[in-house]
């Protein structure tokens, strides 16, 4: 009897799957049509109020897709991706280090320039140091931060330093726009180099000083799929509403220029 029921119950398992036999245990990857995709996207720290208005719409219009950031000095993203770390998609404030991205074979594809933008003074609000020009940056016992020579608003700087003909004598060196603007707001530094986008985004926490110099070191912004990305069609669509209609009117909003 029981070796009559041997072969049955045997059928009965095969059927049904042994646990550990025939799957590696490895739950499906979600799938591109919906569902829980998560699209990760390393952009400029310049770019994180606009991105994030521009994520949630993108989410609204994607039901099922979200955007996780990680914002920071467009040097350190790429340092980041060299060394191993995931992203779908690349936002770059400027032209030099999305090039360093495609020579260390990063990118999936030719970058797309979305956004433009410019440099200004932030100071505190009123202007109580009377800073009026590029020049007066230099004057004695005025304590002004900038941006490191290798993020882009560093770099900006440091042309607009050659142009004007002007050595700055910065208190320090910060990693990202927003600890430049972040030593200014909190009274750590009479005066900071930053974008045009971040002082306008400060409100009344900064008074912004124009300055003529700052139209010959304009930066470019472009962005790009990398190879690595896991849903590169969602990754297209993202880029699609960054440089479509509604991401240009949020960028514009918020201070940006046509690239």
């Amino acid at each position: 009897m029981i070796k009559r029921l041997l072969p049955a119950v045997l059928a009965g398992l095969l059927a049904v799957g042994l646990p550990g036999c025939g799957t590696s245990g490895k739950q499906p990857a979600p799938s591109s049509a919906g569902g829980s995709d998560t699209l990760v996207v390393y952009a400029a720290a310049s770019l994180k109020k606009t991105f994030t208005e521009i994520g949630d719409q993108f989410s609204k219009d994607n039901p099922g897709a979200s955007v996780e950031f990680s914002f920071a000095g467009s040097s350190d993203l790429v340092t980041q991706l060299t060394q191993g770390a995931h992203a779908d998609v690349f936002a770059s404030a400027d032209t030099t280090n999305m090039a360093k991205a495609a020579q260390a074979g990063l990118l999936a594809g030719a970058p797309v320039n979305f956004a433009s933008n410019t440099l200004t003074i932030a100071v505190a609000p009123g202007n109580p140091k009377g800073i009026n020009s590029f020049r007066d940056l230099t004057r004695a016992g005025l304590n002004v931060v900038v941006c490191a020579p290798q993020v882009p608003c560093g770099s900006a700087t440091q042309k607009v330093e050659t142009q004007a003909g002007v050595q700055l004598s910065p208190v320090s060196e910060e990693s990202s726009v927003t600890d430049v603007l972040g030593k200014v707001t909190t009274g750590q530094a009479d005066a900071g180099l930053v974008y045009v986008t971040d002082a306008a985004g400060a409100g009344d926490k900064v008074t912004a000083v124009s300055f003529p110099e700052a139209a010959g070191a304009v930066n470019t912004y472009p962005i790009a799929i990398l190879g690595q990305a896991v849903n590169p069609g969602l990754a297209r669509k993202f880029i699609d509403m960054v440089t479509g209609s509604t991401g240009q009117q949020i960028l514009g909003k918020a201070g940006f220029g046509k690239p």
